[in-house]
């Protein structure tokens, strides 16, 4: 296949998961419709994870059952769909890449660790109630990913162009995917905690302690991951890159000050007891700094070095004035700059 095929198949593939991930999106809002005005006899399973189902009516359970199968199968063909968009991605560049050369790229790769984590954690911990709030996000967050950062496929530039990049990307992909899920888990928390109804998509929800408990098991997993990717891997490649490991980068500070907040919530844990609504909210205010940095940063920061995040790297031309000698006339020298460089 060439390039163009391949970039082709990935547009597609994106187009195709959207298309599925709206129908799991459906078939998860029947299951939950269809249970709106069954009042909650047994809040949660054994173990604080899915919800018990008590429905009379034989044929309701059984429709209720079959569209909670179809909602996590839909899920599933929309992941495998979204990861050939991501091969097709890093096919189409010349020379092969990682696809997460850019914004639009990154975007997609955390997208898809999000359902990835969601459907190896929702049998483990019975967690299929977070379904339609997980391919709502992901399906919103794609939508704008296609429409205000899409770019075409266009090589790496010069700074990432290093097998520190993979590294530290996937650590960063893969905690951010954590920390959301334990983001959206301590949302509903809170508005559980908030809730009085007894019947519903909030009542049917595992209780308040099982809710805490997931979160804290997310960020728990997340938090390492992000250590290792922001204060091991990224100064590598910083180092390597621009020959300093810390450059008081924007992005460097805000990935710093999320990894501040999130160490806070796992030591207030540990050492203070911090459980249920002072825990959600700090962890709040983790994901709110670490979306900012992901996006944010690029887009009310005009100093920030990691300017690959806009696209490819653009070439500007500097004329300087070099005088020849005392008698000749000045000439004109054109010197090319990266995008990438530190001082661009």
């Amino acid at each position: 296949m060439t390039d163009a095929q391949w970039e082709t198949l990935s547009n597609q593939g994106v187009a195709a998961a959207g298309v599925v991930y709206f129908l799991a999106l459906l078939a998860y809002a029947v299951q939950w419709a269809a249970l709106r005005d069954v009042p909650v006899r047994q809040a949660v399973a054994a173990g604080g994870g899915t919800p018990v189902l008590e429905v009379e009516d034989e044929q309701q359970a059984d429709r209720v059952e079959m569209t909670g199968r179809l909602g996590v199968l839909l899920t599933s063909i929309g992941a495998l769909a979204h990861a050939i968009a991501l091969l097709g991605r890093g096919m189409a560049a010349d020379p092969n890449r990682v696809p997460w050369g850019n914004m639009y790229e990154f975007t997609l790769s955390g997208t898809f660790v999000v359902v990835a984590l969601f459907l190896a954690t929702t049998r483990r911990w019975r967690l299929s109630w977070l379904g339609p709030i997980v391919v709502g996000f992901v399906l919103c967050v794609l939508l704008a990913d296609v429409l205000w950062l899409y770019e075409p496929v266009a090589p790496l530039t010069e700074a990432l162009e290093s097998y520190w990049l993979v590294i530290h990307v996937v650590a960063a992909v893969i905690a951010t995917g954590a920390f959301t899920l334990g983001g959206i888990t301590s949302i509903l928390y809170l508005l559980k905690a908030r809730s009085t109804r007894e019947t519903g998509y909030l009542a049917r929800l595992p209780e308040l302690a099982a809710l805490d408990r997931i979160a804290y098991r997310m960020h728990a997993f997340g938090f390492p991951v992000w250590t290792f990717g922001v204060l091991i891997s990224g100064p590598i490649w910083a180092h390597q890159a621009w020959s300093s490991y810390w450059n008081w980068d924007p992005k460097e500070v805000w990935a710093f000050i999320t990894w501040v907040v999130y160490a806070a919530y796992l030591h207030a844990r540990a050492t203070a007891g911090w459980r249920g609504r002072n825990a959600a909210l700090l962890a709040l205010v983790g994901a709110a700094t670490l979306w900012f940095n992901f996006i944010g940063i690029n887009f009310f920061s005009t100093t920030s070095q990691h300017s690959y995040a806009e696209g490819a790297a653009q070439e500007r031309s500097v004329v300087l004035r070099v005088p020849a000698a005392s008698v000749e006339p000045a000439q004109e020298v054109r010197v090319v700059v990266g995008a990438d460089h530190p001082r661009a």
